[in-house]
């Protein structure tokens, strides 16, 4: 079992920037690729930004050039970078690991973009 943990979420005014963090409580069988999604109200999940265990990135329409996805292996932890924030990105944003067809799934970490 892996337990993902994010933090980072909050309110910010548009044009703003905040970092979302997801801790893994362990990484399995060197496995480290995960990725972010989000879900606005009354809206399906979508997936948002990718990286693989090699490092490559991919990120939806909606967000490149202004998201960033990283991590740290040795801290088990990826991190979304968020710039220049739209009132659209609102929404909860989920950690998703999914080693091996298993699939784990954060909390989710709340963003609000508003003034």
């Amino acid at each position: 079992q892996v337990r993902l943990v994010e933090s980072g979420g909050g309110l910010v005014q548009p044009g703003g920037s905040l970092r979302l963090s997801c801790a893994a409580s362990r990484i399995i069988r060197g496995i480290y690729g995960m990725a972010w999604h989000r879900q606005a109200p009354g809206k399906q999940r979508e997936e948002v930004a990718v990286i693989t265990t090699a490092g490559s990135t991919r990120y939806a329409d909606s967000v490149k050039g202004r998201f960033t996805i990283s991590r740290d292996n040795a801290k088990n932890t990826v991190y979304l970078q968020m710039n220049g924030l739209k009132p659209e990105d609102t929404a909860v944003y989920y950690c998703n690991y999914r080693p091996l067809g298993d699939d784990y799934w954060g909390q989710g970490t709340q963003v609000t973009v508003s003034s």
